[in-house]
């Protein structure tokens, strides 16, 4: 589960997590254990206003933004209400529509994670994917289908999509869905599902449209609305911000750069589950570093001794969770580091809240993932200002840091024991006589240098976002089955800045192509904003589609490996365009 609660701010360490939290919203013992073991620790505040009525089988609408905890909120009670025995399942039983191919393939892992005790077959649908292979699994059996609009509606059209055995569908993000023109294909879908299950709808915003669908295809929705904790005008520290946006392979190379540049004194480390900060405590001690862990699986006494080695120094960086981190009273703490994009907005407000507190300068650092973007964007929403995308320090920037280190080094020695250095004195004359004095100290630095660079066997490139690309989306590159190394979003100049190329599509009214499946065919496939696709023009055999020159070509490629209409068309720049 991606998404982490915002945490309180009580004055002292509150006691450890009651272990009943998601148990006491009616999930099995099954799902519970299932949750426990992936390290979560209590429920978000959607998930508990949404879990317990879509348990008891209620329609349910709900106004929340990314990053609320939606997809557990969704995905565990879907879970609950299959057969426990995989044998009597019968066909798909919970279809989950989402606007893109990224989404899908993350609420895909989400759901397969929390279900695997119970041998949930999930498969994820989308454009771009073998069509043939997604056919054959649907043959085989699936029990959850998470799906774009676009490639759903084409496995209903070819009848090889059943959803007469459907109890719950889902629609994720969808303001998104109709901004990127799938209300017609939304309602086809919808219009197909049988009578009786339940349907949850979440977004971002209650626009007409969106009460209109639910007006038509919830019945007597329970609705929920998670708001946003306001956040006092005035009051942020006084912090430096900076995040990184690196593949998720090498965010533990990141944060050994970020560490040895930074120095910092006293870091508090945060990340999303027990698990993690386990996982990243033993490799920062096998690292050199000086880490302890903080989370709600520890008892009151390991946790008082933790935060008592951090007080005094004996421990630099402490490694915690947001629930473990609550209250914690800390005078002096220069860096705090996000192992990851806090979910809830708020809980990133909260964290680096930590830091640059009595009029001191502090620094937040945060490591992120390539589809962690749009939470980046959240929080800059949220808090008015900008987060500068920073560059991953080089090897060469590491050496020259930690030259400067050994430097200062022996400038204090120097300044502090000049007088009490006799005993090493007759080590230097004896060499002198062999050797150019220059050489002499320059050869003892080196081994001082050595001994500070023990962490130099990490010297492999660090792939770097740029900061354009780091604005994209919230999606980064992802290998799309049957596919090669996907693209990250493009988002070109405003439209009225960009240069248009027209390209030509073969198809046209005579498939049924409609101006939405058009926008949500290059939208999904090419990853740039519904927004930034100009002028649409169909025809009975063709259409035509303005998009910016700079990525016309990379337009054109996605959709030669995709359908339309279920089709695979003909995409080229027109040739009557000037």
């Amino acid at each position: 589960m991606s998404d982490t609660a915002a945490p309180a701010t009580a004055d002292v360490l509150d006691d450890p997590v009651p272990e009943d939290g998601f148990a006491a919203l009616g999930l099995v013992q099954e799902l519970v254990d299932a949750l426990d073991a992936l390290g979560y620790e209590e429920p978000t505040p959607i998930q508990r206003e949404a879990i317990p009525p879509l348990l008891e089988g209620r329609d349910l609408l709900g106004q929340a933004a990314t990053g609320t905890g939606k997809t557990a909120a969704f995905a565990l009670p879907l879970l609950q209400a299959l057969d426990p025995d995989p044998d009597l399942r019968d066909g798909v039983a919970a279809l989950v529509l989402v606007p893109t191919r990224e989404l899908a393939m993350q609420v895909a892992e989400a759901v397969h994670r929390y279900g695997k005790a119970r041998h949930v077959r999930v498969l994820p649908v989308y454009g771009g994917a073998s069509m043939d292979q997604q056919i054959r699994a649907l043959r085989r059996g699936i029990d959850v289908v998470i799906a774009t609009p676009g490639r759903a509606l084409d496995h209903l059209r070819r009848r090889t999509l059943d959803l007469d055995g459907l109890a719950t569908l889902v629609l994720d993000e969808a303001d998104e869905m109709l901004d990127m023109g799938f209300e017609e294909d939304l309602q086809e879908i919808l219009a197909a599902t049988p009578p009786g299950h339940r349907t949850a709808l979440f977004s971002a915003t209650m626009a007409p449209r969106i009460r209109a669908i639910a007006a038509t295809h919830l019945r007597d929705p329970v609705e929920i609305r998670i708001q946003r904790q306001p956040t006092a005008e005035g009051t942020s520290p006084k912090v430096r911000q900076a995040a990184y946006i690196v593949p998720r392979p090498q965010r533990m190379a990141t944060l050994g750069r970020l560490l040895d540049m930074e120095a910092p004194t006293s870091a508090l480390i945060f990340c999303r589950t027990r698990n993690e900060v386990d996982e990243l405590t033993e490799t920062l001690n096998s690292r050199g570093y000086r880490a302890e862990a903080l989370h709600g699986g520890m008892t009151q006494e390991q946790r008082d001794r933790v935060m008592g080695h951090f007080r005094s120094g004996a421990t630099e960086l402490l490694v915690a969770t947001d629930v473990a981190a609550r209250g914690l009273d800390i005078a002096h703490l220069s860096h705090v580091v996000n192992f990851g994009v806090p979910s809830a907005p708020e809980a990133y407000v909260h964290r680096i809240g930590r830091t640059g507190r009595a009029g001191r300068e502090g620094v937040a650092l945060t490591i992120a993932e390539p589809r962690e973007h749009r939470l980046l964007r959240n929080i800059e929403r949220l808090t008015r200002q900008k987060i500068e995308l920073g560059t991953v320090p080089t090897v060469a920037d590491l050496r020259a840091r930690r030259l400067e280190l050994t430097r200062a080094n022996l400038y204090e020695t120097l300044v502090a024991d000049g007088d009490d250095l006799d005993t090493f004195r007759v080590v230097v004359e004896n060499l002198a006589g062999e050797f150019d004095l220059m050489d002499v100290a320059a050869a003892a630095v080196k081994l001082l240098h050595r001994g500070s660079a023990a962490r130099e066997e990490d010297e492999q490139e660090i792939r770097v976002l740029t900061p354009r690309e780091g604005r994209d989306r919230e999606d980064g590159p992802r290998r799309a089955e049957g596919r090669g190394e996907g693209r990250p979003a493009r988002r070109p100049r405003r439209q009225q800045d960009w240069q248009a190329t027209r390209l030509f599509v073969g198809a046209g009214r005579n498939l049924g192509v409609r101006p939405g499946d058009l926008v949500g065919a290059i939208a999904n496939e090419a990853r740039i904003e519904a927004r930034n696709i100009g002028a649409i023009e169909i025809t009975d055999r063709f259409s035509l589609v303005e998009v910016p020159t700079e990525i016309a070509d990379d337009v054109i490629r996605a959709l030669k490996g995709t359908t339309i209409k279920g089709q695979r068309v003909t995409v080229r720049r027109d040739r009557e365009a000037g």
